[in-house]
């Protein structure tokens, strides 16, 4: 397997589970230390804790680290325990909520949630992760995971589209700002993952909306947390090495063919 993140820490928030949980371990397979940062150790899927799990597969070390990404004293904590291993030098900021709401019934509440989680926390864990990239020299890679209901907008998820298009609209103005002081900032948005959240929490699969988005696809399914993990693998890897303020979008091409539709990641 190529070493290409042996050099490397890598922060992943939301890191115990789902998309968190593959990214996770697909950076340690290829020679990242990792602190996982979550609010439960135990994935929602069952099996390891993914700092066990690291250890004992991809022999690196782990952190966890109990992180509520809206509290900025778990934030300092997250990467405080990456200091530790020897510094963060890749954060990917996954952390995340939906919604599956009509837009009559948001709440005040509801919208000031979803944009703590999904825009702020990604925010000022970006800053306090380059801070201490510039300060420690490292090169310096962030990766949002947005969606692609950043792009178009999802009729029942009105502030969840919002906040997703302002974390990919953070990104490129990340990008242009941090790029001068060695630091790459990009985001993956995907379309529909089958994880815990779209199949537990939103009922995609039991409704049947995750087979109807999967025959907008020209490839016919819908998409695994390795197909996540691997689009940050590259974007984090020496083979992205000019490439800054983009969007990887991994919805199998349902948004950009005919009849394609906004998904939910």
């Amino acid at each position: 397997m190529t070493d290409w993140l042996a050099s490397d820490v890598a922060v992943v928030t939301g890191g115990a589970s789902g998309n968190g949980r593959e990214i996770s371990c697909t950076l340690a397979e290829y020679g990242a230390d990792v602190v996982v940062a979550d609010l439960r150790m135990e994935p929602r899927e069952g099996g390891q804790p993914t700092t066990e799990l690291i250890e004992s597969e991809y022999g690196q070390r782990a952190e966890f680290v109990e992180c509520d990404v809206t509290d900025s004293e778990d934030l300092q904590r997250t990467f405080d325990a990456a200091e530790t291993l020897g510094g963060v030098s890749i954060l990917v900021n996954n952390a995340g909520i939906t919604e599956n709401r009509d837009f009559l019934d948001e709440t005040e509440a509801d919208f000031d949630r979803i944009i703590d989680i999904n825009v702020k926390a990604p925010f000022f864990a970006s800053q306090l992760a380059a801070e201490r990239m510039i300060d420690a020299d490292h090169d310096g890679r962030i990766v949002n995971i947005a969606s692609i209901s950043g792009i178009a907008g999802r009729g029942n998820g009105v502030v969840y589209s919002a906040s997703k298009g302002a974390l990919r609209l953070m990104t490129y103005a990340l990008s242009a700002s941090l790029g001068p002081r060695g630091i790459r900032v990009n985001d993956v948005s995907p379309g529909v993952i089958e994880t815990s959240m779209t199949r537990n929490d939103l009922e995609m699969f039991d409704s049947g909306a995750a087979e109807e988005y999967a025959t907008t696809t020209p490839i016919g399914r819908v998409g695994t947390p390795n197909d996540v993990a691997n689009a940050v693998l590259y974007l984090v890897s020496p083979l992205a090495g000019f490439v800054n303020g983009e969007t990887l979008v991994v919805d199998g091409g349902a948004t950009n063919s005919w009849g394609g539709i906004a998904g939910e990641d």
